[in-house]
């Protein structure tokens, strides 16, 4: 399946149960959803951004996925639907605190990556912790 279609998250707003496997296809897609957008969160896509994203998601998954993958994920008609943040918040009920610490923590990577943090990055790197429940102190690896 092309992580684009973000199989997993569609079937959990349709109200569908998820088994385990189904977890874990929802953190993939969660986390595959989160750097994605991170990549547009400044209105520039930079390559080194989509890089990272490709490794973070190989380290954290084991999986490859395509630069042409994370600009569909990034530019979805998903989100003409639903925030990217009402997607987070939904998928939050379903998956850990753990999974959530992931992602938040994958996402400041990307970020940061180009040595250059954004109002807009720094504004969308909130929304997404928030939409996930994560405090500042949880942000900041403070709480474990």
């Amino acid at each position: 399946m092309p992580l684009a279609q973000l199989e997993n998250i569609m079937r959990l707003f349709r109200g569908s149960e998820l088994d385990e496997a189904g977890r874990k296809e929802l953190v993939r897609e969660a986390l595959v959803m989160a750097l994605s957008r991170a990549t547009i969160a400044d209105t520039n896509i930079a390559h080194i951004e989509v890089k990272t994203v490709q490794r973070i998601i190989k380290e954290r998954t084991g999986e490859e996925v395509s630069e042409k993958d994370i600009r569909v994920a990034a530019l979805s008609d998903l989100y003409k639907e639903a925030t990217l943040e009402k997607y987070l918040a939904k998928v939050r009920s379903k998956i850990g605190t753990e999974d959530c610490k992931m992602i938040v923590g994958a996402l400041a990577e990307v970020i940061k990556i180009d040595e250059k943090v954004s109002p807009f990055e720094v504004e969308f790197f909130n929304s997404v912790a928030g939409a996930l429940g994560m405090s500042h102190a949880d942000c900041a690896g403070l709480i474990e």
